[in-house]
């Protein structure tokens, strides 16, 4: 792979994105330097940390920026949800906001796993290959 861009995962995020953006532009005038930009800050960081993840060339440091990636949606989440009970957005328009981060998280969750998988499987051969040096 060349480009975080050919990521799925990447792709979808920028999908949230505009959505957040969508979202947070219906919100009231006076949340523009509250809400409005924790919300757009939040979003705009998951993209940007798996991107910036994926440009370390270190499955481990990829793992970690795809953590922090998670939080950032889990951040993301409480605020949408913030915005609705406050009555500033309809249910319909956070649901959607919603299973977009409910999606998101779980690829999320499935691409750090299957990396720290793949870390912990070579490790474990790097191991068993040191146990079997001539001495």
């Amino acid at each position: 792979m060349q480009s975080v861009r050919e990521l799925k995962i990447w792709q979808k995020s920028m999908d949230l994105v505009e959505a957040c953006y969508k979202f947070s532009a219906t919100l009231p005038v006076d949340e523009r330097f509250g809400l409005v930009s924790q919300i757009r800050r939040a979003a705009t960081s998951v993209p940007a940390n798996i991107a910036e993840g994926f440009g370390r060339w270190n499955t481990r440091e990829f793992g970690r920026f795809l953590a922090i990636a998670c939080g950032s949606i889990r951040e993301l989440e409480t605020l949408v949800i913030i915005a609705q009970r406050l009555g500033f957005a309809s249910a319909a328009s956070a649901e959607q906001v919603l299973r977009g981060t409910d999606e998101l998280a779980r690829m999320l969750f499935r691409m750090r796993e299957r990396l720290m998988n793949n870390i912990g499987a070579s490790e474990s051969a790097k191991r068993t290959l040191r146990a079997n040096e001539p001495r």
